[in-house]
């Protein structure tokens, strides 16, 4: 699904569900439903394939979206782009901010309350499984400016339901929002955030770009909008000074209080396991807006969609900075097996014997570039990388462990992975590439370039004489 690259698409949440419908890859799911567990664990059966839309849920009137970005077509459709065109927009998307444009009314203050609301009735709040502390709103981007800086940031942080107007709020080490929370609590002063579900898709990638692709003076409103080629139109929360994306779905607004905390989790997390019960900062809600006929975007935490935000988002970034430190470098992916984030395939092109060995110097490169990177294998640009039985063909054929294995003992990972020492683990590089003098002995064989057999062609008539095949 290649097309030429927009200068500007819409990226607007509801533009993003009808050409996902029109693509045929969102199922309406008329049946009733509820949010303790059913729903979460439909999602997780059909996890990867179309997006599911739960019109009945007991007890709620708002439908809830599940699976909506969970697999490449799905994407692809949302965006009415090919997948090489969504790591285009995430690439140019840092280096041409647009400043987000404000606008007097918006679509997502159609409904608001500012007191008397309940969030565990009003929205079709999930509880994904059964070791889980309780329900999660798993899909939200919240907006934060910097006490200190005045930057924006946007990021993803599960909540977990606490009361009519609270939830606990789950903060990572090393992620913008902690530090915002830690530069307030020191002045003394309680943090201002707005939790956006049901957002613009340009909003939806930029929140899951981190690390440096993502320094923290970037303004990640204005990021969204170097990602469409065209400002995000915001306007003024109700009850706290901050700009929201004003086609967003659901919002709520409200202040993280550092000075109180509460027991958030245990929760599944991406890699499969459930993050122990852990003490988090209080959001208390000020307000809950919503557009007439809201849709609720959910995520399971262990789901494809979690890991799937940030497969072209962490491919834009690595292919950036090997390309422009091996430019021998032609493509990489990031497979679903390694969650989109600790494995990545790389395709390189060796055209002279002075090229030989760069394949080496890619596999350091992408340890450094992506420290949460575990496998890096590296072939030849004939190895369809998307292709994973391609990929084995490599390993099996043009692979020899005495040689070609290469190990880095003791480096940072991820410490989700339990198999880690703290985050500590080796690191595996494979190089199943050919010498560049044989490369035509290992090239591999090619048929004719015919036609496939169209479907008026396929049939199971037989003739007389092969009648005994029934």
């Amino acid at each position: 699904m290649d097309t030429p690259l927009p200068k500007q698409l819409d990226t607007r949440f509801r533009s993003a569900l009808k050409r996902l419908r029109s693509a045929g890859r969102l199922k309406v799911v008329a049946r009733s439903v509820t949010t303790e567990l059913e729903i979460a664990g439909l999602m997780k059966i059909h996890d990867g394939a179309q997006a599911l839309l739960f019109t009945a849920v007991d007890g709620h009137e708002i439908p809830v979206l599940g699976n909506f970005l969970c697999c490449q077509a799905n994407c692809e459709a949302a965006f009415g782009i090919g997948y090489r065109g969504i790591r285009e927009l995430v690439g140019r998307a840092i280096a041409n901010p647009l400043e987000p444009r404000l606008v007097g009314r918006a679509p997502v203050y159609e409904r608001s309350w500012t007191e008397g609301f309940d969030i565990s009735r009003a929205l079709p709040v999930l509880r994904h499984a059964a070791s889980d502390g309780g329900r999660f709103i798993t899909a939200g981007v919240v907006i934060v400016r910097d006490p200190e800086t005045g930057v924006y940031n946007a990021s993803y942080h599960r909540l977990q339901l606490a009361g009519p107007n609270r939830t606990a709020l789950k903060l990572d080490v090393g992620r913008h929002l902690r530090l915002a929370v830690e530069r307030a609590a020191r002045r003394g002063t309680p943090l201002p955030i707005a939790v956006c579900i049901g957002t613009d898709l340009a909003l939806l990638y930029t929140a899951a770009t981190m690390g440096s692709q993502m320094p923290e003076s970037a303004n990640e409103l204005a990021v969204a909008g170097g990602l469409c080629g065209q400002p995000i139109p915001v306007v003024k929360a109700l009850t706290q000074d901050l700009l929201v994306p004003a086609e967003t779905e659901i919002v709520l607004e409200g202040v993280v209080r550092p000075d109180l905390s509460m027991r958030e989790g245990p929760f599944g997390e991406f890699a499969g396991f459930s993050a122990a019960e852990d003490d988090a900062p209080v959001f208390e809600i000020t307000a809950l807006a919503h557009r007439e006929h809201p849709v609720y975007h959910a995520m399971n935490g262990y789901g494809r969609e979690t890991v799937m935000l940030r497969k072209y988002v962490l491919e834009a970034s690595l292919l950036k900075v090997l390309q422009s430190s091996v430019p021998i470098v032609t493509d990489v992916d990031m497979s679903a097996g390694g969650l989109h984030r600790f494995h990545a395939t790389v395709s390189v092109h060796k055209s002279t014997p002075q090229q030989e060995g760069l394949q080496r110097n890619v596999m350091m490169a992408a340890f450094g570039a992506l420290k949460d990177l575990d496998l890096v294998i590296v072939v030849d640009d004939d190895i369809d990388i998307r292709d994973p039985l391609d990929v084995e063909y490599a390993l099996a054929t043009r692979m020899e462990a005495s040689r070609d294995l290469v190990v880095v003992p003791r480096a940072r990972s991820h410490e989700i992975a339990r198999v880690t020492d703290n985050g500590i683990r080796a690191k595996l590089g494979i190089d199943a590439t050919v010498p560049v003098e044989e490369q035509e002995r290992f090239r591999r064989m090619k048929f004719a370039p015919v036609a496939p057999l169209a479907d008026n062609e396929l049939g199971n008539a037989m003739p007389d004489s092969l009648a005994w095949l029934g």
